[in-house]
């Protein structure tokens, strides 16, 4: 695209870009809130797509729904040129997790009630947010690009990014941006664990415990057999791989009768996607092992896989640019206030370290919430967590955000998450974040220097091949938010 210097200029003035997102930005805060009241998991989410696509449909963006087959997946579009920049917006909540806002202790709304555990109502609306402020800075500018806003479900344990990037949805794109909440303002200069979750069934046959045990085979104890294979597994590792599991299904709860059905489900993590399809075949060995000894079957049905994020330094240096440029979240004493309640009674000593641990941030930092801004390491690290963004980053260059949308030591997919999801500090941390990410993208539209190298990286990190889903041939769009 060429760009005269005058418009270049303009669209390159971080402070043009960060008016429209202050003018758009009550808005947009309205919507997080409400997205916090009707807390929906993975693929389920239809309220809270319902609320993102009114608020773009109000802003005239066209809208594609039933993106990649997924009912509550979309995608809404705007300008035209030829340079095409996606923002990945996410609205799934996590089970179990209800609680009132602005409590200190765990006072669940509803009890057993889902909850926004990740701030996932904050991410989509802030998402929304830069997309909107994006296209009336070029407008403004009168510069011509295409911006989208990718309403992307099922973060949480449904890769539903992962479904959406093997559709090709974001194929055509010459850069993607998004962020995540979190305790610290940082961009994000890591990548992540590539993952897969499947379901283990065992099958065995009912009979009476105390009469005739011997003529049963109990898929219960081939289950505990199954997990008692991986946990010595667990030493043959490598040291930043996972193993996680749940017991889903037990055969019932009467201890005289020997259980004829169990199941499992199984996360396995690992740097790469191939060193995570070699743990997870390890994995159903063990299963079919299991089976072996207590004379019963096992089937395994998939449930989901996540590749590992590639970090784009080019488009991460910029992002970081602009983030010194903004500067991070003004807190009030107000937030300071209740940030310092709140880690007083519900956040460890221990949370703050796991948390400077994995995001490389100051273990002692002074004040309950962080108000500054992490320097971009030399390289990029591994956070050992997982997120369906790793598909996107191999498909097109991708860079993330994050900002302090809680305080320090906050544990994240717990309650103390959730009472911070609608608090002024969390509502100035989201508009920073969609500030960063509206700047940035605009920085990449003026300067076809930084997408050539953005590209040109991706591609060498790819090791010049191309996109490969982890996801399983013939495995379908999952329509709930389980396969059982």
């Amino acid at each position: 695209m060429s760009v005269t210097p005058s418009l270049r200029n303009a669209v390159l003035e971080t402070d043009h870009v960060a008016r429209c997102a202050d003018r758009k930005a009550p808005a947009f805060v309205a919507l997080s809130d409400r997205i916090w009241g009707m807390p929906e998991l993975r693929f389920e989410e239809t309220r809270s797509m319902e609320e993102h696509v009114r608020a773009l449909e109000a802003e005239g963006f066209r809208i594609t729904r039933d993106l990649a087959g997924i009912p509550t997946a979309f995608m809404a579009e705007a300008g035209e040129g030829d340079v095409t920049i996606g923002f990945l917006g996410e609205f799934d909540a996590l089970a179990g997790l209800s609680q009132e806002a602005g409590a200190t202790e765990q006072r669940p709304l509803e009890e057993g009630g889902n909850g926004h555990g990740c701030h996932h109502n904050l991410l989509g609306a802030a998402s929304l947010l830069a997309t909107v402020a994006l296209r009336d800075a070029l407008a403004e500018s009168g510069v011509r690009a295409r911006v989208r806003y990718y309403g992307c479900p099922a973060e949480e344990g449904g890769s539903g990014k992962t479904y959406m990037a093997r559709a090709g949805s974001f194929d055509d794109l010459d850069a993607a941006f998004c962020w995540h909440p979190c305790v610290y303002n940082a961009v994000m200069s890591a990548s992540t664990l590539a993952n897969i979750q499947a379901y283990f069934r065992f099958t065995g046959r009912a009979s009476h415990a105390g009469i005739s045990p011997h003529v049963g085979r109990s898929a219960l104890d081939a289950l505990e057999l199954m997990n008692v294979g991986v946990n010595f597994m667990r030493e043959h590792m490598p040291p930043e791989a996972r193993v996680h599991y749940a017991i889903t299904g037990t055969g019932g709860i009467s201890p005289n009768v020997v259980q004829a059905s169990a199941e499992g489900l199984y996360l396995v993590r690992a740097p790469r996607l191939d060193d995570v399809q070699r743990l997870f075949e390890r994995v159903r060995k063990i299963a079919d092992g299991a089976a072996l000894m207590t004379e019963t079957s096992v089937e395994m049905v998939f449930d989901r896989a996540t590749s590992n994020v590639l970090p784009n330094r080019a488009l991460e240096e910029a992002m970081d640019e602009e983030f010194q440029a903004i500067g991070p979240p003004r807190f009030d004493a107000a937030d300071f206030a209740f940030a310092d309640r709140l880690r007083a009674v519900a956040i460890t000593d221990e949370d703050v370290r796991a948390a400077a641990d994995s995001f490389g941030g100051p273990a002692d930092y002074p004040r309950s919430l962080h108000d500054a801004i992490l320097p971009l390491p030399d390289k990029p690290g591994l956070l050992p967590g997982s997120t369906d963004v790793g598909d996107v980053s191999w498909v097109v260059p991708t860079a993330q955000c994050l900002t302090a949308t809680a305080a320090v030591g906050t544990p994240f997919h717990n309650w103390q998450t959730v009472t911070q999801g609608k608090l002024p500090a969390a509502h100035k941390a989201m508009v920073v974040a969609a500030k960063v990410m509206a700047a940035t993208a605009a920085r990449a539209i003026s300067d076809p220097d930084l997408l050539a190298r953005a590209k040109a990286e991706l591609v060498a990190r790819r090791g010049g091949g191309p996109y490969r889903s982890p996801l399983p041939d013939g495995v379908g769009v999952p329509t709930s938010s389980s396969r059982r």
